[in-house]
């Protein structure tokens, strides 16, 4: 039973309506009729979470028809397959329609069986920059990919569905998720898929601004507001006008600049530095953070009224760990991106390779795992990455546990990065005292080349006795 399947109906004759209500019914779908497009139509913008897969529409609808209703459902969300019905005087302008992107159109009166089929067709078959319906036999072969994204687990192609969906309204988006899990390559994405996805998105990160520069660089400042302020100086927000803003490490602002924040949420406008003349704006405004802002709620370091007017809807991006049978198609990703940049011909990974990037929980998330390809692929001597293209701490799983990590270094606060670098350069430098820097040796038993083991000296610096 496909009970999970949300179909939209258009329909305005009521029989018509009631007859499809119970067909879809008996085939296991869950159907949701409206007898008019500007129902339809609102209901689907203000109900992201419940999601459609399926539309049914009627072409010759009174008020809004079925041709404009489609337009408006493609600017926002191409994803949802369109199934039109129509007189046999429409014909003609319904095959106009699939060759727009609808997915095909049925004449009246309806054919059940036709009705069943294509409907099954228009869930389980992909299309180009569609997701593969949720029970589709073919949605691991074919993944979705944005950038540094890959959209190919059950759980993802949930998120990006709802994404699509949520896109089309302006309310205000945080998403979560740890650092590296690509917040804002899904920023770009709510973007892309919004009203406002011909206008800018303009982007900021706020944990790479002094505190003191915040102020300034989101609500500008006026000639002469402070030191070195010869000429006016827009805001980011005036820069997004009529686009989208997005504010990465949203829960680094100070106590000040949320409260200027909140009013600039609730009023739609800002206040330059040493201006009172407050200017309109028209924003959607998406804002990201790896903190668990409602536990800085509770700790009083963020406000709680303006933690809701951000959290409207909630993304939150899973880890890499938690969706593991992602990494091929990630790995995939990157070989063929690093290729074109680096002007290399790597096909791929040894089974070995590929088994140990799966056993590794990766604390850096998608970024992490980028890095590793980006390095090995820069190093291989070879058209298929190996073993020994990768860095020690993955091919040596049990060297490098939580605790070897945390007693290797005196200062736990150094980035992953560093103390990884650290524990690798020990075990290098161990291993080649054991063998007397016999480098060949050395080699042999840490599983990588000598050529591998002679960049990884030069790079960090190990000197032969010290």
């Amino acid at each position: 039973m496909n009970d999970t399947y949300n179909i939209m109906v258009v329909e305005d004759d009521t029989t018509a309506s009631r007859i499809l209500e119970l067909e879809l019914k008996s085939g296991g779908y869950n159907p949701r009729c409206f007898k008019n497009a500007e129902d339809a139509l609102d209901y689907f913008i203000q109900h992201p979470s419940d999601h459609i897969d399926l539309i049914l529409v009627d072409y010759g609808l009174p008020g809004m028809n079925g041709e404009d209703f489609y337009k408006k459902i493609l600017d926002l969300n191409s994803v949802t397959p369109v199934i039109f019905m129509t007189a046999l005087n429409s014909v003609k302008k319904a095959v106009q329609l699939v060759k727009m992107g609808a997915f095909s159109y049925l004449t009246k009166p309806l054919d059940i069986e036709e009705l069943h089929y294509n409907i099954k067709n228009a869930l389980e078959k992909p299309t180009p920059g569609n997701i593969p319906g949720k029970h589709s036999p073919k949605r691991q072969e074919i993944p979705f990919a944005v950038d540094n994204m890959v959209f190919n687990s059950e759980e993802m192609q949930k998120l990006l569905r709802l994404v699509t969906r949520v896109a089309a309204s302006n309310s205000n988006i945080l998403i979560t998720g740890e650092s590296g899990t690509g917040k804002d390559v899904m920023a770009h994405i709510i973007h892309d898929h919004s009203r406002r996805k011909d206008q800018k998105l303009v982007k900021v990160s706020l944990s790479a601004l002094p505190p003191t520069l915040i102020e300034v660089e989101l609500f500008g400042a006026v000639k002469g507001a402070y030191t070195g302020a010869y000429t006016n100086r827009p805001g980011k927000f005036e820069e997004a006008d009529k686009g989208t803003l997005f504010l990465d490490e949203i829960g680094e602002l100070s106590p000040d600049i949320q409260v200027k924040l909140l009013h600039t949420i609730q009023d739609r406008e800002i206040t330059r530095l040493g201006s009172n003349q407050p200017v309109n704006i028209d924003i959607r405004l998406i804002t990201a953070t790896n903190k668990d802002l409602q536990e800085s709620v509770k700790n009083k370091t963020f406000r709680e009224d303006l933690f809701y007017r951000l959290n409207v809807i909630n993304i939150n991006m899973p880890p890499l760990r938690e969706r593991k049978g992602e990494i091929p198609f990630f790995v995939g990703h990157f070989i063929k991106k690093f290729n074109q940049r680096e002007g290399k011909k790597v096909r791929g990974f040894s089974e070995d390779a590929l088994k140990a990037l799966m056993q590794h929980d990766y604390p850096g998330n998608i970024r992490e795992l980028e890095n590793i390809i980006e390095r090995a692929l820069v190093l291989a001597e070879k058209d298929l990455l190996n073993t020994e293209d990768l860095p020690l701490y993955i091919i040596s799983r049990e060297k490098f546990t939580a605790d070897a990590l945390s007693t290797q270094t005196d200062d736990s606060t150094l980035p992953l990065s560093e103390r990884l670098m650290s524990v690798e350069k020990e075990i290098l430098e161990k291993t080649l005292k054991k063998h007397k820097y016999h480098q060949t040796n050395a080699a042999r038993e840490l599983g990588i080349s000598e050529g591998c083991l002679r960049y990884k000296i030069r790079a960090m610096g190990i000197q032969k006795g010290k």
